[in-house]
């Protein structure tokens, strides 16, 4: 089974494998996350995955949904 995932605002989607991670699938959609610690106390790597906020360093591909949409936050400070 494969999850079509949709980044916004740039409108790029591509598929994930569930339990694949969130900034694996990114990094091969050449979509840009940033990260700060690597294991989500930082905040750095927040998104909003279907309405929820994340963080993508600890979040993997849910294997219960068939789309998933991913918003990226802009914080000038990352």
């Amino acid at each position: 089974m494969t999850v079509t995932v949709q980044f916004l605002p740039d409108n790029l989607t591509t598929t994930a494998i569930p339990g694949e991670s969130l900034l694996s699938v990114a990094a091969r959609a050449n979509v840009s996350i940033p990260t700060g610690c690597m294991v989500g106390n930082c905040n750095a790597c927040e998104v909003e995955m279907n309405g929820e906020d994340v963080r993508s360093c600890i979040t993997a591909i849910p294997d219960d949904v068939a789309t998933i949409t991913i918003h990226l936050f802009n914080d000038p400070s990352w």
